[in-house]
């Protein structure tokens, strides 16, 4: 078994007209976040996290942001991409535990929906929380703490 740590942020978008996509999911804020592509934090975060444990690198390693084949992305997609190359390195998701650090949206009001939707992307279980910075400094944007733990599948 291996463990992998990923982190994102992206700073508030003032003049994005791009909806806000947290966990794949939209969530009505009239907020959109600068980023190459969609801005999910919650997947970059996990993304990173699942390459790290796998020792396959970083998401920019894998996506970067001088490639226009990812601009505006939607982040779902390099996930799944992200699923598959773990599986043809005989590597199996446990599970993905996430921490999004924002004053708004409130995540719990789209918990659920991120939680299954993830959960059938990874094809494992996936938690997020939602967590207030408590007035620590403005974070001009959302960040997200993401840990996994993979498995080498036997076949």
């Amino acid at each position: 078994m291996r463990i992998g740590q990923g982190f994102d942020s992206h700073q508030w978008d003032e003049n994005g007209s791009a909806p806000l996509i947290l966990g794949g999911i939209e969530f009505d804020s009239g907020n959109s976040l600068k980023g190459h592509s969609d801005g999910d934090v919650i997947i970059h975060a996990c993304i990173d996290s699942l390459l790290g444990a796998a020792g396959l690198g970083d998401i920019g390693i894998l996506f970067p942001d001088s490639d226009l084949a990812y601009e505006n992305i939607d982040s779902v997609k390099l996930l799944e991409i992200v699923v598959s190359k773990l599986h043809a390195e005989k590597w199996e998701i446990v599970n993905v535990d996430c921490s999004v650090v924002t004053e708004e949206p409130k995540i719990s009001s789209k918990k659920l929906e991120i939680e299954r939707k993830l959960s059938k992307v990874l094809d494992a279980p996936f938690s997020v929380k939602g967590k207030t910075p408590e007035g620590i400094d403005s974070l001009n944007g959302i960040m997200c703490i993401a840990v996994s733990l993979i498995e080498e599948r036997y076949e």
